[in-house]
């Protein structure tokens, strides 16, 4: 009769555990919780603290992108306006470039007599390709209407503008921590589509060429340059971005199709925007 009683009040006194599979335990309630039911519980635990300026410094770069996309969208209305003829084009391919290869030269710590002359070749086989798939490029769309080469254009291009690595660069420079990722491998080749749907549009081939290298340049090698002047100095860095911000409002404004008027007030007021609506260039 004692041994009886002593096993019971000995499984009545049984500490009560946590288990997730153990079914009901003996001397307690199916929904029975103690003190210790919720002592492993954390919050908040991958809550991570932003500093304002940090995020403002962050979020130059992205200005600083969507301002070079804006570039590359007027260079190629100017185009199809035929307001650039192949020539200009030509010369501003060859611009960037030259200023291109200088800022690595002059920005890169690490770059080496070797390396500066595998890019070289690099560019030269890139070229050449791309002039011999210019004729190719030329015929591409023909059958297609101008409407949905603009509508799959543009949805390429934000396409573009939300997939990107706006911390890196799509080319793995030397000193990088990572590779370039997936989504910005498909940023890239969404904005190289892009090009050839708008390079498919222009009259000759040298044209075609010409877009194709400039657009190019712009998507390939941009994120480069950028990356190695943020990575050499923030305040040229910031400096670049101003002046790239300047340079784009400037040719916006001259175009008179997405901005006219852009207008801040002295003291704290809202920004007024005045979009004014104007006909996309017809393309045949």
């Amino acid at each position: 009769m004692d041994t009886h009683f002593s096993a019971d009040s000995s499984l009545s006194t049984s500490r009560w555990r946590k288990v997730a599979y153990g079914g009901m335990q003996p001397g307690y309630d199916d929904n029975h919780t103690d003190e210790t039911f919720l002592e492993d519980m954390v919050m908040n635990a991958n809550v991570v603290k932003r500093n304002m300026l940090k995020v403002m410094q962050d979020s130059v770069s992205i200005s600083q992108y969507l301002c070079i996309a804006a570039l590359v969208v007027l260079v190629w209305i100017y185009t199809l306006r035929s307001t650039l003829n192949e020539n200009s084009l030509l010369l501003l391919d060859v611009s960037l470039l030259g200023s291109g290869f200088i800022i690595l030269v002059l920005t890169e710590e690490m770059l080496s007599l070797e390396r500066l002359l595998n890019y070289v070749l690099n560019v030269s086989f890139f070229t050449t390709g791309l002039f011999v798939l210019a004729l190719i490029y030329q015929t591409l769309t023909r059958s297609i209407s101008s409407d949905s080469i603009w509508a799959v254009t543009i949805s390429l291009l934000l396409l573009h503008l939300f997939l990107h690595d706006y911390s890196g660069s799509t080319i793995r420079p030397s000193g990088a921590l990572k590779n370039p990722n997936l989504t910005s491998c498909i940023s890239l080749n969404a904005s190289i589509v892009a090009s050839v749907f708008i390079a498919s549009r222009l009259p000759s081939r040298v044209h075609v060429f010409a877009t194709m290298l400039f657009s190019l340049q712009i998507f390939l090698f941009a994120p480069l340059v950028t990356y190695c002047i943020k990575k050499y100095s923030f305040r040229l860095h910031l400096l670049f971005s101003l002046g790239l911000m300047a340079v784009t409002l400037t040719f916006v404004y001259s175009l008179h199709c997405l901005l006219s008027v852009f207008r801040l007030p002295a003291f704290g007021g809202n920004i007024h925007i005045r979009i004014c609506p104007t006909k996309m260039p017809d393309v045949k």
